[in-house]
Formats: structure tokens, C-alpha cells, sequence
């Protein structure tokens, strides 16, 4: 897999406080990358660094062999899913989806078959005139999803997008999610706190703290060679702990 972006040396500090320390780490084209660390770690800095958002103090951004350290986020070909879905209450889904392309150029036609051909592939074509408030959480994902790959980015970055979701819509958004991305093809950066999700969803994660990062492999390597104590409390620990929960829960069950 070929390198699509390039992460050297990038550091951010507010009032002194160091909140990103010199990070390196690549992303391979097409790949399903996630971001894994606790409050504060630094990982929301570094997605909002990548998207153009913040700049850095030091370090270099690189995309498809382009330096887009310094670029306009509208500029460095990345789409963004934030926590919130950010999408506008006064606005139906399809007027949410198409209000993207129309900054873009692209001619009203194009654009709203453009919007409905996403909205189908996101499976909401019977919901295209409602209006957020009437969506479900799960629903208002999609939308939010919808509207970003219709810009058609090169990479998608998606900040804690089911934190605020039920575990059964969770379940089936991850699916939905990893379908979308073999269908289309789109290198994906994920935050998340949530081991499960990271070890479910990804091709490799970067498990980061106090602004550094500790380890990144495929979930396999981690679970096999933690990369010190941190991964082994933080992320192996915490997932087997489920797995008790999860096995305690079922033989109770079978014992009533």
C-alpha cells in the first residue's frame, strides 16, 4: 500500500503546555486508520491539525507527495465527520447533503443527483425530504456521512462520529461504515476512546497519550506485543474486561 499522507514531527502547545509532542506516523492509501487514546491525550488536536483547522507549531504535512501543512482545509482534498453531524435543522436531508457542492461548482443538476445518489448508497432514499429533528441518531450519521463522500475526498475524518449512538445502532453503523469505505474506496482516520470500535473497525490503530503515541500496528500486533504498560492497562486490559462482562452476563442468563 502506498503512502497517501505523511505526518513528520508535529507538535502543538497551548500556554506551555505541550498537547501534541513531536508526532510522526503515515496513512496508506485506502486505508481504515484509528486514532485510540483517552480525554485529552491529544487526538482531537491532531485530527483538527490535519483537516487545516489548527496549525501546528512544528512539523510537516504531506498528501500524495504535496506539502499541505499550511493549505486551506478546503484545499487539502478531506472531508470531515464531526461528533455532532453538524448538520442544519432547517434543512431536509437532501438540502443538507447538496449545500457542500454548491460551493464547489458544481451545477445544480449535477449536485442534487450527486446528493440523492449518496443519500440511496446511505440507505435513507425514503427519507430525503425530512428534516434532522425527525431523524434518528443513526440516521443523522448517515446524513452527515452522506454529505462528506459526496465531495468525493481523497481521506475522511470522522471525530467520535457514534459516541452519542445506542450499542445496537453502534453495531450496525460499523458495518455500514466499512462497507461504505470498500465501496468508495476513501482512506478513513478515526478518533475514538473506544477500544472495541478501534479493534472492530480498523486496518491498523495509533494508540496515543499525554500527546505521544505508543504504539501503532494492526489489532492483531497490539494484542500480541503491546507496546508497553500504557497498551496493556489502556487497551488490552480494558478489552478483556468486556469480554468477562459480556461472558459473565450470558452464563447468568443460561443459570436462570
Amino acid at each position: 500500500m502506498t503512502e497517501k499522507l505523511v505526518i513528520e514531527n508535529v507538535s502543538k502547545s497551548y500556554r506551555e503546555t505541550g498537547i501534541l509532542k513531536s508526532v510522526s506516523f503515515d496513512v496508506k492509501d485506502g486505508e481504515f486508520l484509528s486514532i485510540l487514546g483517552a480525554s485529552g491525550c491529544g487526538k482531537t488536536t491532531l485530527l483538527r491539525i490535519l483537516i487545516g483547522l489548527l496549525e501546528p507549531d512544528t512539523g510537516k504535512i504531506t498528501k500524495d507527495g504535496s506539502d499541505i501543512t499550511h493549505a486551506a482545509p478546503d484545499k487539502r482534498g478531506m472531508g470531515i465527520v464531526f461528533q455532532n453531524y453538524a448538520l442544519f435543522e432547517n434543512m431536509t436531508v437532501l438540502q443538507n447533503v447538496k449545500y457542500a457542492l454548491k460551493f464547489h461548482g458544481i451545477p445544480k443538476a449535477e449536485a442534487e443527483k450527486k446528493a440523492l445518489d449518496m443519500i440511496k448508497a446511505v440507505g435513507l432514499a425514503d427519507h430525503i425530504k425530512k428534516y434532522p429533528k425527525n431523524l434518528s441518531g443513526g440516521q443523522q450519521q448517515r446524513v452527515a456521512i452522506a454529505r462528506t463522500l459526496a465531495l468525493n475526498p481523497d481521506i475522511v475524518l470522522l471525530d467520535e462520529p457514534m459516541s452519542a449512538l445506542d450499542v445496537a445502532t453502534r453495531l450496525s453503523m460499523r458495518k455500514e461504515l466499512k462497507g461504505l469505505q470498500a465501496q468508495f474506496g476513501t482512506t478513513m482516520i478515526y478518533v475514538t476512546h473506544d477500544q472495541e470500535e478501534a479493534f472492530a473497525l480498523s486496518d491498523r490503530i495509533m494508540i496515543m497519550d499525554q500527546g505521544e503515541i505508543c504504539q501503532i500496528d494492526t489489532p492483531e500486533n497490539i494484542i500480541r506485543e503491546p507496546a508497553g504498560e500504557y497498551v496493556q492497562t489502556f487497551v488490552i486490559d480494558n478489552l478483556q474486561a468486556k469480554v468477562d462482562s459480556l461472558s459473565k452476563f450470558i452464563n447468568g442468563r443460561r443459570g436462570g
